[in-house]
């Protein structure tokens, strides 16, 4: 019994032209196919958006910006959660450079038991690798908002401090909660006070040097004639709760505490005090104006 011979599935030469075609052809179709399949979607590579428009304005913009503010609008406090966001928590999130970490309670206790004044005076001047204010300058967050922001760190962390009193909005409001004094104030006691503001709002912009210029050379000769200018508005008198000078009871409570205490509120400001007492003495010579008024009580 023989098989049947096999035949060739090309048989006529337009078979064989065919079939050549289509071996360079399907290939051809199939890899454009996958090429229009795999670029389907739209994506853009480093420096393909370098023209648009976006682009183009962010690189042209001047360097130097104008931000025009109502220097009469009232202010608008941020609050110590957004201060800790924008400013304290490149260190204290993660507690880079020995900073104490957000939330830590045993990194924050030491600090917590030393007191929110002595918290609040190494914000605003710095300690190791944390400068003054975290880096920022007055003009960015006042003290107010840098002790907000110090209250929210150790509340959050073990602490309890009550929440910053508010600053009066400016010399004005101060000279109005003077005048608004409680039922039964004399009337001597309210001009003595209302005087005390205006002498503060006319303070020069410089405490005056010592004839013969002996003031930065002699400590306690700056602090007496700083006294003299600008404390005394207050102190000679004891207006606004101002302990008075040589009082050693109304000096008493204060001196409980430690001196970078007492010349933290004298730096920086506490009740109706406004900072340096609303001059632009030195640290140096406040410190002095403070010894010259504490020697007077002991």
């Amino acid at each position: 019994m023989s098989e049947a011979p096999h035949g060739a599935p090309i048989k006529t030469p337009g078979q064989l032209v065919a079939a050549i075609i289509a071996s360079f052809a399907v290939p051809i179709v199939i890899i454009v196919l996958l090429v229009i399949y795999v670029d389907n979607s739209t994506r853009t590579g480093a420096g393909t958006d370098s023209l648009s428009e976006a682009e183009v304005t962010a690189r042209i913009k001047p360097f130097a910006q104008v931000d025009i503010r109502d220097a009469n609008a009232p202010r608008v406090y941020k609050s110590g959660e957004e201060v800790y966001k924008a400013v304290c928590s490149a260190c204290h999130a993660s507690g880079a450079a020995g900073a104490p970490k957000f939330t830590n309670a045993a990194d924050w206790a030491p600090r917590i038991a030393q007191g929110f004044d002595t918290l609040l005076h190494t914000a605003l001047t710095g300690k190791g690798a944390m400068p003054p204010r975290g880096g920022t300058s007055p003009d960015d967050y006042s003290d107010f908002e840098i002790a907000r922001a110090v209250a929210y760190m150790a509340n959050n962390s073990g602490g309890s401090f009550p929440e910053p009193a508010q600053p009066a909005a400016g010399a004005a409001a101060a000279s109005g909660a003077a005048a608004a004094a409680p039922a039964g104030a004399s009337d001597a006691g309210a001009a003595q006070a209302a005087a005390a503001m205006a002498a503060m709002a006319s303070v020069p912009q410089a405490a005056a040097p010592a004839a013969g210029g002996t003031q930065s050379a002699d400590a306690s000769q700056a602090g007496k004639a700083l006294y003299q200018q600008v404390c005394q508005a207050c102190h000679a008198a004891g207006v606004l709760n101002a302990p008075k000078f040589g009082d050693k009871d109304a000096w008493a409570p204060r001196l409980k505490e430690p001196m970078d205490t007492v010349y933290n509120y004298a730096l920086h400001g506490k009740g109706a005090m406004p900072p340096k007492g609303g001059s632009t003495a030195s640290d140096a010579d406040v410190k002095a104006a403070v010894d010259y008024m504490v020697s007077a009580v002991k």
